[in-house]
């Protein structure tokens, strides 16, 4: 992680990163819910956290080569917002979990919105993203 941690973190949480998404991109701390999860992953592609979304990912969904293509997208992409719509279950005690959101983005092409309804799983005690429809706007 390259952001100052005593910096605003960027899922929009309006608390500091080494306090809110910090610890999970650190492997200190465990999302608990689908939206925590959501959270530091969309951090994590605005800091280039290509280990985290790969780890976060649900396993039947990695690629030998995913880490890879995880990181030319995120050489051409720059992240800017998150803004959290909604969320359908994803609590502690859920298997399964949605949260639909907002990602603002830069890229040499030009800006975008990524709007998508993530579907989510949880595993024991690990969240994971398993796939999403996707609109970019």
């Amino acid at each position: 992680m390259s952001r100052d941690q005593n910096s605003a973190c960027p899922c929009g949480s309006s608390q500091l990163l080494y306090k809110c998404c910090g610890p999970f991109l650190r492997n200190e701390k465990r999302a608990v819910t689908a939206e925590q999860l959501m959270r530091s992953r969309f951090t994590a592609f605005s800091l280039g956290v290509a280990d985290y979304l790969v780890a976060t990912l649900a396993p039947e969904r990695r690629t030998p080569n995913e880490r890879k293509l995880l990181e030319s997208e995120l050489r051409k992409t720059r992240w800017l917002k998150l803004e959290i719509l909604a969320t359908e279950s994803g609590q502690p005690e859920d298997q399964m979990g949605i949260v639909e959101f907002n990602a603002y983005f830069i890229q040499p092409s030009g800006a975008g919105c990524l709007h998508e309804r993530s579907n989510f799983r949880r595993e024991g005690e690990r969240w994971f993203y398993v796939d999403g429809s996707v609109e970019i706007r």
